[in-house]
């Protein structure tokens, strides 16, 4: 595994050090012409952003790596699959609309969007991976047919997984909706003893999960989705998740993140962009204050040294007071157990390298 994590700050005083040209540079010097073939298709995997929520990539920076494809003669779509929680990108009809509406349409991005999954996450093919928690994980159809793969990550926080990098990206953006409520099976809300009995989330559950009893709200765990929509409308924050059952999560989202690039060994690239380092996932419809200074943008054929390099940076800045951060603030610290203080994120990059993904020891390498 080439563990070399490529790298480049934000900082330019003239136009050929301009963030756009850095993008070009980083394709270029990472080696990914090597991965795209002539003709071939080559997907381009991202987060087009939940409605309300700005802090998305930059679907110009996007442009870099289309054009940076086509140049060698590839095929790039842009692509992302459905949400299993019932926001603006649930189905492909509204996921196509918020993705035009927050910029990625083909004057901007170079690119034709192809939601991977489907209409509705039908479009899936079981890929065998034969490990601890799935013999068979479930791939969105599109990503898995696809020649190559760039993918392009966000390196943010994450309330369920301490932060969301380019394993995370695999492993929920490249599972058809059935794979995402298996990596969610251990990770259902709890209805704590505060509950008042408002009954906000039993309006807002989609699959009409929870219901009213006895003045307090009741889960059929039968019908619950995983999707946590509750967590979010709770007003009084009495609805939360079986911490203990996190490591778990983290290992199945790993699993996913292996069957999606199983069949492409030598053919996905990624790269991080440390822009916007928001406390939660680019899936809620807001982006709250950064922790950190925007910091640069990474990549490497290596995603387990590429999110550690990242999550290694991230934690080397003072964290801002006037964020989500509730300690941690020094250098050095753990900004994102600062925010999630009972996840340890850096078991999902402990498991990935035990299943053969990657090393947590990389070369950081500046141009």
């Amino acid at each position: 595994m080439d563990n070399k994590v490529y790298f480049t700050d934000l900082r330019s005083r003239n136009s050929r050090e301009n963030n756009v040209n850095k993008i070009r540079k980083l394709f270029d010097q990472s080696g990914f012409h090597k991965i795209v073939e002539r003709n071939g298709l080559t997907a381009v995997k991202l987060h087009f952003g939940e409605e309300g929520n700005d802090s998305y990539i930059n679907p110009v920076f996007i442009r870099q790596v289309v054009d940076k494809i086509k140049e060698n003669r590839g095929k790039p779509f842009l692509t992302d699959t459905n949400t299993l929680y019932f926001g603006s990108r649930h189905d492909s009809v509204n996921h196509l609309k918020t993705a035009i509406m927050h910029g990625f349409d083909y004057a901007v991005a170079g690119a034709p969007i192809i939601i991977a999954d489907g209409l509705l996450g039908e479009n899936w093919i079981e890929v065998g991976i034969h490990l601890k928690h799935f013999q068979k994980v479930k791939i969105a159809g599109d990503i898995e047919t696809s020649d190559s793969m760039i993918v392009l990550s966000h390196f943010k926080g994450h309330g369920m997984s301490g932060f969301a990098g380019a394993i995370k990206n695999l492993a929920m953006g490249c599972a058809a909706a059935p794979g995402k409520i298996e990596q969610h099976e251990c990770a259902k809300p709890i209805i704590t003893e505060s509950c008042s009995g408002c009954g906000i989330c039993v309006g807002e559950c989609p699959v009409y999960a929870m219901f009213l009893e006895n003045g307090k709200v009741k889960i059929d765990y039968g019908m619950c989705l995983g999707c946590n929509n509750c967590l979010e409308v709770c007003p009084d924050s009495t609805i939360t998740l079986d911490w203990d059952n996190m490591s778990i999560f983290m290992e199945k989202m790993a699993e996913y993140a292996y069957g999606a690039v199983k069949n492409k060994k030598g053919k996905v690239g990624y790269i991080n962009f440390l822009i916007d380092i928001t406390p939660d996932c680019d899936c809620v419809p807001w982006s709250d204050a950064a922790l950190v200074p925007d910091i640069g943008i990474l990549a490497s054929f290596d995603p387990v040294a590429l999110d550690k390099a990242s999550y290694d940076l991230i934690n080397l800045q003072m964290g801002f007071k006037n964020s989500m951060l509730h300690r941690n603030y020094e250098k050095g610290a753990d900004k994102f157990r600062g925010v999630w203080g009972k996840v340890d994120g850096g078991l999902i990059l402990e498991y990935a390298e035990e299943l053969g993904m990657g090393v947590m020891d990389y070369d950081l390498i500046p141009i």
